[in-house]
C-alpha cells in the first residue's frame, strides 16, 4: 500500500458531513455521564452513594454536581435499546445467522421486553432509523422478517478501496443514528451486530498532515455527538469463535487511548470496537451465541448511575480530557465515557 490510496480512501471517509464539527462551536460546561458499575462476575452493583464514586478529569478529582441511581425500566425516561443489523460489514451467511440470533433474543420471556427496543437496518442503501420503539418482541421479530437482507451495491466491495467505502458508509450511518438519538431524551444502548469495519492502519498506510487534521476534526465531532445523545455503543461480532484469534479481534486495542493531536491520528481511531469501548460499552467477539451476547449488553440497563460535572476549559481548541470513575469498593469496575474534547473559555457558548 502507498500513501496515495490511503489519501483517496480518506477522502471517501471524510466526504460525509453528518459528524463534521463546526469551528467555534462547543458544549456548555455541564457534562452528563452514564456509569455502569459491575462486580467480578459482571453483575451490576446496586446501592452506591455519591461518596462511593470519585470522578477524575485528566487524573484530577472533580466535584460531582448531581448523582442518581437508575434501575432498568424504572429509569425516567426509560433506557432505549437500539439494535443495528449490519448488512454491510458481514457476509450474507453471517447476516442471516445474526438475524436468527436476534430473533431468539426478542422472543425470550414470551416476547415481553424489559426495555423499549428499536431496530436499525443498515445496508449499502444507508441506515433505516425508526422513531418507533416497542416492548413487544414478537412484533419486532415480525418487522425483522419483513425487512429482508439488502444486496450489497458498493462498486468497490473488495480490497483496500472497498474497505474505504464500507468505512464511509458505516461512519455515515453512525453519525445519522447519533443525530437522530440526540433528539430523544434519556440514555440509549446501541448494540451494533457486526465484526466491525476495517481499521486500515499500519506502517504502509501514510496520511498527509491535511488528511490527519480532517480525520481529527471528524473524531472530535463524532465524540461530541455521541456524548450529547447519551449513546453507549456496543459491538457484538456475529462470527463468534469463527473470528477468534484473527487480527481484528484484538488489534483495535492499539487505538483505545483518546487522540490528543491530529499528528497521532490513524484510521484505527474510528474503528467500531474503539468507539464502543470509548463510549463505555462492550466488545463481545468470542461467542457463537449472539442472543446471549446481546443480553450481556442490554444488562447495562438493569442498573447504572447518572452523574454530572462541570467540564474544565481547554488549554487550546479540541483539548482532549481523559475521564475515569473510581469506586471505593474492592473488585468493582466502573465503565463510562473515556473522555471529552474541551474548548478554551473564549470560544464557549455564552
Amino acid at each position: 500500500m502507498s500513501a496515495r490510496p490511503a489519501s483517496l480512501t480518506l477522502f471517501c471517509v471524510l466526504s460525509c458531513p453528518l459528524w463534521a464539527r463546526q469551528a467555534g462551536v462547543s458544549d456548555s460546561r455541564a457534562i452528563t455521564l452514564d456509569v455502569a458499575v459491575t462486580d467480578k462476575s459482571g453483575d451490576p452493583v446496586l446501592g452506591l452513594q455519591q461518596q462511593d464514586l470519585t470522578l477524575l478529569d485528566n487524573k484530577q478529582p472533580q466535584k460531582i454536581l448531581s448523582f442518581r441511581a437508575a434501575e432498568g425500566a424504572k429509569a425516567d425516561p426509560p433506557v432505549e435499546v437500539v439494535v443495528v443489523v449490519d448488512e454491510v460489514n458481514a457476509s450474507f451467511r453471517a447476516v442471516s445467522e445474526e438475524r436468527q440470533q436476534l430473533r431468539n433474543f426478542l422472543q425470550r420471556n414470551g416476547g415481553q421486553l424489559a426495555w423499549p427496543v428499536s431496530i436499525v437496518f443498515f445496508s449499502d442503501k444507508g441506515a433505516i432509523v425508526s422513531d418507533t420503539t416497542s416492548r413487544d418482541g414478537k412484533s419486532l421479530s415480525a418487522d425483522l422478517d419483513e425487512n429482508k437482507n439488502g444486496l450489497r451495491t458498493s462498486t468497490r466491495s473488495q480490497g483496500f478501496y472497498g474497505a474505504g467505502d464500507r468505512i464511509s458508509l458505516s461512519l455515515r450511518a453512525l453519525g445519522q443514528l447519533a443525530e437522530h438519538e440526540a433528539t430523544r431524551p434519556g440514555r440509549k444502548l446501541v448494540v451494533w451486530i457486526s465484526p466491525g469495519w476495517a481499521l486500515l492502519s499500519g506502517p504502509n498506510v501514510q496520511l498527509t498532515s491535511k488528511d490527519q487534521q480532517q480525520l481529527f476534526q471528524s473524531i472530535v465531532g463524532l465524540s461530541d455527538q455521541l456524548r450529547r445523545a447519551r449513546v453507549t455503543l456496543y459491538d457484538v461480532d456475529p462470527l463468534g469463535v469463527g473470528d477468534a484469534g484473527t487480527l481484528r479481534t484484538f488489534y483495535y486495542k492499539e487505538f483505545l487511548k483518546g487522540v490528543r493531536t491530529s499528528k497521532k491520528v490513524q484510521f484505527g481511531n474510528v474503528g467500531l470496537q474503539v468507539l464502543a469501548t470509548q463510549s463505555g460499552g462492550l466488545v463481545l467477539n468470542s461467542s457463537n451465541n449472539v442472543a446471549d451476547d446481546f443480553a450481556k449488553c442490554v444488562a447495562d440497563a438493569n442498573a447504572f448511575y447518572v452523574l454530572s460535572f462541570a467540564s474544565l476549559p481547554g488549554d487550546g481548541p479540541d483539548d482532549y480530557h481523559a475521564l475515569d470513575v473510581k469506586v471505593d469498593r474492592p473488585g468493582v469496575v466502573a465503565r463510562t465515557r473515556a473522555g471529552y474534547y474541551a474548548q478554551p473559555e473564549a470560544v464557549r457558548e455564552p
